[in-house]
């Protein structure tokens, strides 16, 4: 019984959070979302002649069409997160992003990288949530008609966005025997198996977002380490792509789990 009243409670908390931060959770979920694309397009600018170098000499392609890749790369990402942000053709900036998802992974011979395939998957689970978000939208004016059928397709992207993010989390835990680690992968793999099979879902998200975000200034504090040293880069992408996590466990709890999870077979029962 303790243990209901507990959740219970826990429970009211964060539906008295999510109606005190109804109008701003969307907005910061996409800010969060759109991180690691926007850093992304950012560094391009900067770093145009190291990564054109760089595809020129992995791919053998010539000046021309290296550049050609970080121009798409950066016009792509920044276009994209432009337009997701002002709320503009959101579709069309998702299938953007997601075809610059497809290159990198290509280019960037991510595909045998199991962590980095993991993570653009999941990048691709939380662009999946903006369309599914974004298809809500135009279907507003009729929120209170019960209608079969049309909510289908977004209901399906739910789920997926939802499994994808699992993986990207997959990436986060550490593989070390020690106690706490052994306690943090424990709850931190309960909690994404909830949300992806939609059980108390906004409740798990929520409280593994602060758990992220606390790990994310703690382990990721890429701003303490020197420029010039490598590791600086990897905790910064490190820190950006578990930003954009957080994003899309933001749009989860913005959202809810959608038609395909078990708390909306809950209400069924």
């Amino acid at each position: 019984m303790g243990h209901n009243d507990l959740m219970g409670q826990a429970e009211d908390v964060a539906d008295q959070f999510l109606r005190l931060t109804k109008q701003y959770l969307p907005h910061l979920a996409r800010l969060c979302l759109i991180s690691t694309f926007l850093e992304d397009g950012v560094r391009m600018w900067f770093q145009w002649s190291e990564q054109s170098d760089y595809i020129s000499a992995t791919w053998n392609c010539g000046w021309f069409l290296a550049s050609c890749f970080v121009l798409i790369n950066l016009l792509g990402q920044l276009g994209g997160c432009v337009l997701i942000l002002s709320r503009n053709f959101v579709q069309y900036a998702c299938f953007a992003l997601f075809g610059i998802i497809a290159l990198q992974t290509v280019a960037y011979s991510i595909l045998w990288d199991v962590k980095f395939l993991m993570r653009n998957l999941a990048l691709g689970g939380g662009l999946l949530l903006l369309l599914a978000e974004s298809r809500g939208e135009g279907k507003s004016m009729f929120a209170g008609v019960p209608s079969l059928g049309e909510s289908s397709p977004k209901q399906y992207m739910q789920l997926g966005g939802r499994v994808l993010l699992v993986l990207m989390f997959m990436t986060l835990l550490h593989f070390e025997l020690n106690l706490i680690t052994i306690l943090q992968n424990l709850v931190g793999t309960a909690l994404i198996v909830l949300v992806a099979v939609g059980f108390k879902t906004k409740l798990a998200a929520l409280t593994l977002v602060l758990w992220l975000a606390w790990i994310n200034l703690f382990f990721n504090a890429f701003w303490t380490v020197p420029t010039y040293k490598p590791m600086h880069d990897f905790l910064k992408y490190d820190f950006f792509q578990t930003t954009s996590v957080i994003g899309g466990l933001l749009l989860v709890v913005a959202l809810g789990p959608g038609g395909v999870s078990m708390d909306e077979k809950k209400k069924e029962w």
